[in-house]
């Protein structure tokens, strides 16, 4: 017979140690985005500021080709 002190309390390390393991993918995700090393929801601002110039024919076909290859090579 196990009793309280067997069964009673599993439940609640079972609690804390998914808590722990939810919490340190959240942090390692959030250490990756601020490394820069993948993006979540959206693309690089200055890409979109790009496409942004462009659709108000700001700059021209051929300036937004250059300028966007620019952009890849770095």
């Amino acid at each position: 017979m196990m009793g309280w002190f067997g069964f009673g309390f599993g439940w609640i390390f079972m609690l804390i140690f998914w808590a722990l393991i939810i919490w340190g993918i959240y942090t390692l995700i959030k250490w990756f985005n601020e490394q820069g090393k993948f993006k979540i929801g959206g693309e690089d601002s200055a890409m979109r500021i790009l496409k942004e110039r462009y659709a108000k024919s700001e700059i021209s076909k051929e300036q937004f080709e250059q300028m966007k290859k620019d952009l890849m090579e770095k």
